[in-house]
């Protein structure tokens, strides 16, 4: 299958390194509209000289067998790209978010369909064995009755100047609670504040790129996950946790030793007292795999069995930009509850 990685900057590498092993996967070209780029891809692969390197867009035309493509570049770029790749007759895997317009993702995947193409969207964390075997300990019932989520993403740096903390961050968290609960938030709060780019003088003015990003969200069935999102944090953090009567499921992906643990332990009352019971921690074990491979693997997959994909389809990239705009609207609000329209499409 003949495949092209637009983009190869931080993340469209690792596309380009995934396609490249994949032995059903012939790379033919690689697109950046930084020469100096194409430059370091071909020294570091040693890429074959029949593979086209080229800082134009329109160059693909001449690639004759072209079936899909790998899009890594901004996501502003994505909407104009994708929409000439899907009306071109290419298969398309996208690098989250699939854009930053909820109406543009519902025009491309209604597109893709018409077209009769595979558009899949590289939510990455969605294809990580420590997540799919997290789903499974929620969905057996291990914790109980389901209580509440947390989560913390934090480091310092990079510090995007395209979209803010909430877009750069919080996606990969949604992601993980929708997919765990199995459900999508009905309601969204987010507060913010802007330290480094900001349009004014009041550090707590939100004219400008938030850094830092506390997030509410309600899910039809009353579950409530708040998640802490901060690119000026040495702390570095990636921590997602899931609260039922029972137990508590932690996903930390700085653990190396355990990322997932089920931590047991519930009340039992005695009068007036409510003791703590039945505390145990147990390490969740999980196949090896590295998540991107598997992602790319499953976007070949799915275009030679000409499935839809299960796990990270268009339409789920849309649900959660539809999601990440509510947010946007209730930070740009001051926090005013906002509800997620997902069945206004």
């Amino acid at each position: 299958m003949k495949i092209a990685v637009i983009g190869v900057g931080r993340w469209g590498v690792h596309l380009l390194r995934n396609f490249l092993a994949h032995p059903q996967v012939d790379v033919v070209a690689v697109i950046d509209p930084q020469a100096q780029r194409l430059a370091a891809v071909k020294q570091q692969f040693n890429l074959d000289a029949n593979i086209l390197l080229s800082t134009q867009w329109s160059d693909l035309q001449q690639v004759p067998g072209l079936t899909a493509l790998a899009i890594a570049t901004p996501a502003i770029t994505h909407y104009t790209l994708i929409k000439d790749s899907l009306k071109s007759g290419y298969h398309v895997l996208a690098e989250k978010p699939l854009t930053l317009d909820p109406i543009e993702c519902l025009e491309l995947c209604q597109l893709a369909e018409k077209q009769h193409l595979i558009l899949m969207v590289d939510h990455t964390y969605l294809f990580h064995p420590a997540v799919a075997q997290g789903q499974t300990v929620v969905k057996a019932g291990k914790l109980g009755d389901l209580r509440y989520g947390y989560a913390t993403r934090t480091h310092l740096g990079p510090v995007r100047q395209d979209v803010d903390a909430l877009w750069d961050l919080a996606i990969h968290d949604i992601a993980i609670f929708n997919n765990w609960l199995g459900q999508i938030p009905v309601k969204v709060q987010a507060t913010g504040t802007v330290w480094l780019q900001r349009n004014g003088e009041s550090h707590h003015s939100l004219s400008g790129l938030a850094d830092l990003v506390w997030v509410t969200m309600t899910y039809p069935d009353g579950f409530q996950v708040y998640i802490h999102l901060c690119w000026g944090n040495p702390d570095k953090q990636r921590r997602l946790a899931v609260v039922g009567s029972r137990g508590c499921l932690i996903f930390d992906e700085m653990s190396t030793a355990s990322p997932l643990t089920l931590l047991h332990g519930e009340f039992e009352r005695q009068g007036n007292q409510f003791l703590p019971v039945n505390q145990q921690r147990e390490v969740v074990e999980f196949p090896a795999g590295e998540p991107l491979q598997r992602v790319c693997d499953r976007f070949i997959v799915n275009i030679i069995q000409n499935t839809t994909p299960d796990i990270s389809s268009g339409w789920v990239g849309t649900e959660l930009v539809e999601i990440l705009s509510a947010l946007t609207a209730s930070l740009k609000q001051g926090g005013q509850t906002i509800d997620v329209n997902i069945n206004a499409w």
